[in-house]
């Protein structure tokens, strides 16, 4: 499945975080195959808003949408706050 950023602002907190390593192999992964079980894809909740979220590393996911069969990724977080 393709992956897309929707903000610039995305790139630079990967960047900042220093996760473009990290990034471009989750991103890969992603391509490959959504439920690589290093990705640890899941469905957020409240499921009806049909959020999801893969690893980037342990600190970092990435939130994302699918929409026409293209993940729009809106947000990267630290996964503990």
């Amino acid at each position: 499945m393709e992956i897309k950023v929707v903000t610039p602002k995305i790139r630079t907190f990967i960047r900042a975080r220093n996760l473009d390593e990290k990034w471009e192999k989750a991103r890969v992964l992603f391509e490959k195959d959504i439920r690589h079980p290093s990705l640890h894809t899941e469905l957020m909740e409240p499921k009806d808003e049909m959020i999801y979220s893969f690893r980037v590393d342990k600190k970092y996911r990435a939130l994302f949408v699918i929409k026409n069969g293209v993940a729009f990724v809106f947000r990267v977080t630290n996964h503990y706050h």
